[in-house]
């Protein structure tokens, strides 16, 4: 299977793209967004001021793709995770759309391997598995008609997300 999930620091990987849970200023914040801004460096800063410039910052669902700085990656894609608010303002929809969006700029931009974190899942509140469950169902069925992509690891912070990723994983091979 081209998908895995494990527990890593997401800013160490060496993959072509990581995927950063991204506030929709793009400047950085706390969780997996301020850690790839420390570790990256001001490079990734000055790329977003150039999306801002041109086209305001980031809206929930969508992404934007970037240098990544002093990270072993290429490119960072950011991506903006909606807000849990009982399931009532299109979340679902919306975090399903962050995974297909940055998938569609790795894609655009040659990236063979992709990591992402559990978007929405901090702060944002989003329950994890539901999120879970969205996460892996949609990058599935986005690598089904996309091929070239070669792997796409979900790179877990803690164990309970690692765990319902891994159920997640498990329902696919059943």
């Amino acid at each position: 299977m081209r998908i895995k999930a494990i527990k890593a620091d997401i800013t160490a990987l060496e993959v072509d793209a990581i995927v950063n849970a991204a506030n929709t200023s793009l400047l950085g914040g706390g969780g997996v967004d301020g850690a790839i801004h420390r570790v990256g460096g001001l490079q990734i800063l000055e790329d977003c001021r150039k999306i801002i410039a041109r086209q305001g910052g980031c809206k929930v669902g969508e992404a934007v793709i970037t240098s990544a700085g002093k990270m072993p990656s290429k490119y960072v894609i950011h991506t903006v995770g909606p807000v849990w608010n009982g399931g009532e303002k299109n979340e679902e929809e919306k975090l399903a759309n962050c995974y297909i969006n940055s998938l569609k700029l790795a894609v655009e931009n040659n990236c063979k391997t992709v990591a992402f974190p559990n978007i929405s899942t901090g702060i944002y509140h989003f329950p994890k598995e539901k999120a879970a469950k969205i996460a892996v169902q949609t990058v599935y069925e986005f690598l089904q008609e996309h091929k070239t992509i070669v792997e796409v690891i979900f790179a877990c912070f803690d164990e309970e997300n690692l765990m319902l990723t891994k159920n997640e994983l498990k329902k696919l091979r059943q």
